[in-house]
């Protein structure tokens, strides 16, 4: 699957329309993530495949809920909710830059676009858009999805009450917190560190995969998000557990040299170099990657 990454307009001018364009043309299925330089309504009028919506989950449940409903009417079919940022991580190269595209606007687009959003806004600021106070907005925007509040087990319920098909928690790095998305009804997981952009030091998802994978048996589907680079790597997350893998970085790098054709060029790549991999390790289908077949070194 392609993994939720925001802000794809700094990387080409093709951004999230173009990607998920291309996702539907070869099957791969399209997660939006919230932070994203394109609406939710046009990435779904450019995407023929399947779509899933990545949230950043705001503080405010009036917003929360419009979001949801627009991404059910537009198509999107999973909701992923990121559990491992509520808020920005302390990164130095930024900082060093002041380099942080939501303060200008960039990468605001689906809270921009939202009714609620607008409407909670304009009766904050005098009747003002957030087109025409691009700061002010942004800054309502951030602190309202990346609030610095986390959220509990008990507030899945009012994702329930909002989203009436499968929940995937994305972010999880523990057994005991694998076995407790099933107690709180989740559909699925999956198992990342954000790639490892949110917290210096953090544990390995592969190295941490198996147990994960073991604490919640066959209950949910565990899905797989972190260093997917070839069809081995891929090979590797199935035979440990994983359903699925979501790939993120490689992707990016081909659409910031080439717009969607490159990002395009890298995901049929990765394809091929699975079944190829697979062929030559003697693997008749998905069936057979399994821990049999693997040798830790």
């Amino acid at each position: 699957m392609m993994a939720p990454v925001g802000v794809q307009s700094i990387f080409h001018s093709d951004k999230e329309i173009g990607l998920a364009e291309v996702c539907g043309e070869i099957g791969v299925p399209y997660i939006l993530s919230t932070a994203s330089s394109s609406t939710i309504e046009e990435v779904s009028a450019a995407s023929s495949g399947p779509k899933w919506y990545q949230l950043y989950w705001p503080k405010d449940h009036e917003i929360t809920k419009s979001l949801l409903k627009r991404a059910k009417s537009q198509g999107f079919k999973v909701l992923v909710v990121t559990l491992d940022t509520w808020t920005l991580a302390w990164r130095p190269a930024d900082l060093d830059q002041g380099y942080i595209p939501f303060v200008a606007g960039v990468g605001n687009q689906i809270g921009f676009s939202d009714p609620e959003f607008r409407i909670k806004f304009a009766e904050k600021y005098g009747g003002k858009t957030p087109e025409e106070s691009v700061l002010q907005a942004s800054q309502e925007w951030l602190g309202d999805v990346f609030s610095g509040a986390s959220q509990s087990w008990r507030d899945i319920k009012l994702l329930r009450e909002a989203w009436d098909g499968p929940i995937v928690l994305k972010g999880i790095q523990h057994p005991e917190d694998a076995k407790l998305a099933v107690e709180a009804g989740c559909d699925g997981i999956v198992v990342s560190n954000h790639g490892g952009r949110q917290l210096d030091g953090a544990v390995g998802s592969l190295d941490m995969l198996p147990e994960i994978v073991e604490a919640v048996g066959d209950k949910i589907p565990v899905l797989f998000d972190s260093g997917i680079r070839t069809g081995a790597d891929i090979i590797k997350a199935l035979s440990l557990g994983a359903t699925a893998v979501l790939v993120g970085r490689p992707v990016i790098y081909g659409l910031g040299i080439a717009g969607k054709k490159g990002a395009k060029q890298v995901l049929q790549g990765l394809l091929a170099d699975l079944d190829q991999s697979m062929g030559l390790a003697g693997i008749k289908d998905i069936k057979g990657c399994n821990q049999t077949i693997l040798r830790k070194a």
